[in-house]
């Protein structure tokens, strides 16, 4: 059972007046506990706290700032299965995925100690002046993340803000917070000030209006939807905080012709029924020659119907509940329009029977342009299969969308190089769907967002380049 605790100052502590929003398991829809509903006065606690945090942080050595995360995911792996039990009871996912993303967050943490103690900075000589360039923490960090990945999304904003010597106030989803907690406590008991990081819960609008209209911040990260994108960069306008912005996708996959078309759809329904299609660059529209389509919609089709979906906790579970009602709600509304628009259900196409918020791992065929599918990110469980006539035409309809996240190619090398060259989006996977991985930058153009997280590039949103020119004396 999660309590509803905030975490300021390096503890843990209840709202300041009591309050807090109940918890469910998506499994059972049966309590899970609560989390801490932050009034004013506690989000005050905890600007001040990372103002405070930064002066100390920032003065820190790059191999103090490398230590503290190497340590901080130390004890993350230890407490992984802890950890993860916590993220399947909030958020649904099965175990085993639970674990994998907190050996994933960890790896945040050790790829990023790598990349504190890298020289960013510059420096160069002309007659009597000399000029250098150094990259300074940017200042302190406002972080906004979702509920889909509750340790991750953290973990990718968490480690380059301290790894460039930023304290960070951390807002996760109300629906997942025990993995944010429990990464800020892993870090301070590393080493990093208690200061330096906070996390706080409650109303995501009122924290975002306050967090960021306060002086305090100095950059804003989310991970969310687009709308709530377009507010942050709305609310940034006053003090012109940058932003990183990692939005919504709606990633097409690509099969090429020529292309192992059952091995393709075994590997391509493994991805997108992870996390019951609860991922941001989840393949979403699947665009495959006409010739293949029937076979390949079968074996996709018949892949998906032998997933075993169940309570996350539960022995060979390989799909868990939606994460909430109002995913629930939403899948079972574009299900219901594909339907209306004549499009053909293969396997699916239904919540299952019972308690908790599951619904059945979908393949549709024969879905009309106009479908809400085409244009809408599912963030669930169903898979259009969409002839094409020609790659031209399969290259417009991917890029068709405002949202650029990733894309998938599967199919011959060669032919899968060139259309990748005119694919519009910040992510692409070539016969792979192992898009996340620390040492690549991560993040999308178009609607999709701004900004970029993992790789050598990640912690250059974290700092300012500082210029100096100095004269050198008696010239």
């Amino acid at each position: 059972m999660t309590e509803a605790l905030l975490y300021v100052g390096g503890r843990l502590r209840a709202a300041a007046e009591g309050g807090a929003v109940p918890l469910h398991d998506p499994a059972t829809g049966e309590a899970a506990g609560s989390a801490a509903l932050a009034t004013e006065s506690d989000v005050d606690d905890a600007l001040a706290a990372v103002a405070r945090g930064f002066d100390a942080w920032r003065r820190s050595a790059p191999e103090e700032r490398a230590r503290v995360l190497t340590g901080a995911a130390a004890l993350l792996r230890g407490r992984a299965e802890d950890v993860a039990r916590a993220i399947t009871a909030e958020q649904g996912k099965p175990l085993g995925e639970a674990r994998a993303e907190i050996e994933q967050s960890a790896g945040y943490f050790d790829w990023f100690a790598r990349e504190a103690v890298r020289d960013l900075g510059r420096a160069w000589g002309e007659g009597d002046r000399e000029f250098t360039v150094e990259r300074r923490p940017i200042g302190p960090v406002a972080a906004f993340t979702a509920w889909n990945f509750p340790a991750s999304l953290p973990a990718r904003k968490m480690a380059p803000a301290v790894a460039a010597g930023c304290s960070i106030l951390v807002k996760p989803a109300e629906e997942a917070p025990s993995a944010a907690i429990a990464m800020a406590q892993c870090l301070v008991e590393a080493g990093l000030p208690g200061d330096a990081v906070a996390v706080v819960t409650g109303d995501a609008p009122s924290i975002a209006a306050q967090v960021i209209g306060s002086r305090v911040i100095r950059k804003i990260t989310l991970t969310g939807s687009i709308p709530v994108g377009r507010e942050l960069v709305r609310l940034s306008a006053e003090h012109l905080q940058p932003l990183s912005l990692e939005l919504g996708g709606h990633a097409p996959v690509i099969v090429l012709p020529g292309a192992d078309i059952a091995s393709a759809a075994r590997t391509l329904a493994g991805a997108k029924f992870r996390n019951a299609g609860q991922v941001c660059i989840s393949p979403t529209r699947f665009f495959v020659p006409e010739a293949d389509a029937e076979a390949f919609a079968a074996a996709f089709a018949e892949t998906a119907a032998a997933l075993t979906v169940g309570p996350g906790d539960a022995e060979g579970v390989e799909v868990g509940p939606l994460a909430n009602a109002r995913r629930l709600a939403a899948v079972e509304s574009l299900v219901a329009d594909l339907r209306e628009r004549g499009a053909r259900v293969l396997t699916g196409g239904h919540r299952l029977d019972g308690p908790g918020w599951f619904y059945a791992p979908t393949v549709v065929a024969d879905v009309p342009e106009d479908a809400r599918m085409l244009t809408e990110e599912p963030f669930g469980p169903v898979a259009p299969v969409l002839p094409y006539k020609n790659l031209d035409e399969a290259v417009a309809r991917a890029n068709a969308v405002e949202q650029g996240l990733a894309a998938y190619i599967f199919g011959p090398e060669d032919a899968a190089r060139e259309v990748a060259e005119r694919l519009d989006v910040g992510m692409i996977g070539v016969n792979s769907t192992a898009l996340a991985v620390a040492e690549a930058p991560f993040g999308g153009v178009k609607s999709s967002g701004y900004g970029r997280e993992g790789g050598t590039e990640g912690i250059g949103e974290y700092t300012v380049a500082v210029y100096t020119q100095v004269r050198k004396e008696g010239s």
